[in-house]
């Protein structure tokens, strides 16, 4: 197993973030987190990686109790993430930037390997003639891509993408997909949130459903669309609807 989320509880003040959500991760799948804004997707994610402590409840990483356990700590495990606001060092090259992923990622690797590893990465995601650019240069869907390779130079068993479609065309939503799907073919466990609906329904092996803070529910993408109180709670939003197709 590669990850478990048992009875995490999150508050803010008087709001309930998170409320008692159990999830299970297996070593190779690729799992959508789905839900309307608000629900608490991305306070989950910041609590798998250490961002936030739980009120209540445990992280399991490949079996190790890592709850609270800090973010640099879990790079370190194995775990990574992108961000849903890109945030690049732009005034470093995309080759430095990627670099940093590979110096503090798992593996713990000297600036030359780095260097040998960010370029490997790059010219996977598709950005090797972009080295030597400022990473501010970079349009949106560029930056995406950097996102994800900085991540993926820390050499991760688990990889948390945060709305990694966002902002892009439909084509590059479909080069993205593809490459999400060779990151899993490479070992990689994924757990992302996204609102493209078709896009992240035909990329996931199981779906699990946030709403206010609770999981409604679980299971297949064929499932999970034809759910009931999935379809009143977020499909049946007409923009999600739209992004699903035939699907909704």
């Amino acid at each position: 197993m590669m990850l478990q989320i048992q009875g995490v509880r999150k508050t803010f003040g008087g709001l309930i973030a998170l409320n008692d959500v159990n999830l299970e991760i297996d070593d190779g799948e690729i799992v959508g987190l789905i839900g309307p804004n608000g629900a608490g997707k991305t306070t989950l994610f910041n609590i798998i990686n250490g961002v936030y402590s739980p009120d209540e409840g445990k992280i399991l990483f490949q079996g190790q109790d890592v709850t609270a356990k800090a973010p640099y700590r879990m790079s370190k495990l194995g775990l990574a993430r992108t961000f849903q606001i890109v945030r690049p060092l732009s005034e470093l090259s995309v080759l430095r930037n990627v670099m940093a992923g590979s110096c503090f990622g798992r593996e713990d690797r000297s600036i030359s390997e780095a260097a040998d590893i960010a370029m490997e990465t790059l010219t996977f995601v598709g950005l090797a003639e972009r080295a030597d650019a400022l990473a501010g240069t970079l349009n949106v869907a560029q930056k995406k891509r950097l996102e994800l390779a900085r991540s993926l130079a820390a050499r991760p068993h688990l990889l948390l993408l945060d709305e990694v479609l966002a902002g892009l065309n439909p084509t590059e939503i479909t080069n993205m997909v593809e490459t999400i799907r060779e990151i899993r073919h490479k070992g990689v466990t994924i757990l992302m949130i996204e609102h493209v609906m078709r896009a992240l329904m035909n990329v996931s092996d199981r779906v699990t459903v946030l709403d206010y803070g609770e999981v409604i529910a679980r299971g297949t993408p064929e499932e999970v669309s034809n759910d009931p109180r999935v379809i009143e709670a977020y499909l049946g939003d007409p923009k999600v609807a739209e992004s699903l197709g035939s699907k909704a």
